[in-house]
């Protein structure tokens, strides 16, 4: 019998979140716009838990442009994403935020910023270093 490892453990969950991400982009296109990624959200053969947007700043930790958190103490009640409110009239940028952080609705702690990049570049067609660098570019325009 093979000894499974937490690499092997870790490998199949990055394929897992990249088979999702491929599945999503083929049904919505590169959910690059608000409205769609509205409508991934809605999706729960996508979206794990119950999952909406909310643009408060007081909510995020310093420095960063959007967290997911639990509604209660259980998953099922669902999750809100608080993207930073610099982007309540910057709808555009919002869906690459919110990417980034879905990957936690979905896997909870098991998902890794490596996770994260690689859920959010696939869904909008980038390479992985690309998105990293555009999603940096946007937490760099929020004033501190």
């Amino acid at each position: 019998m093979t000894k499974l490892t937490i690499e092997d453990g870790r490998n199949a969950l990055t394929g897992h979140i990249y088979e999702k991400a491929l599945a999503i982009q083929k049904k919505y296109g590169n959910v690059s716009e608000y409205n769609t990624l509205c409508e991934l959200l809605k999706d729960s053969d996508f979206v794990r838990y119950p999952t909406r947007v909310e643009f408060n700043s007081a909510l995020i930790e310093r420095g960063t442009f959007a967290t997911a958190r639990l509604v209660s103490d259980k998953p099922s009640d669902g999750y809100v994403i608080f993207v930073h409110s610099y982007f309540k009239d910057k709808l555009e940028y919002v869906p690459p935020l919110v990417l980034y952080h879905l990957v936690t609705v979905n896997y909870g702690d098991f998902a890794s910023s490596t996770d994260a990049e690689l859920f959010g570049a696939t869904i909008l067609g980038l390479e992985k270093e690309e998105y990293y660098q555009f999603i940096c570019q946007l937490a760099d325009q929020i004033e501190i």
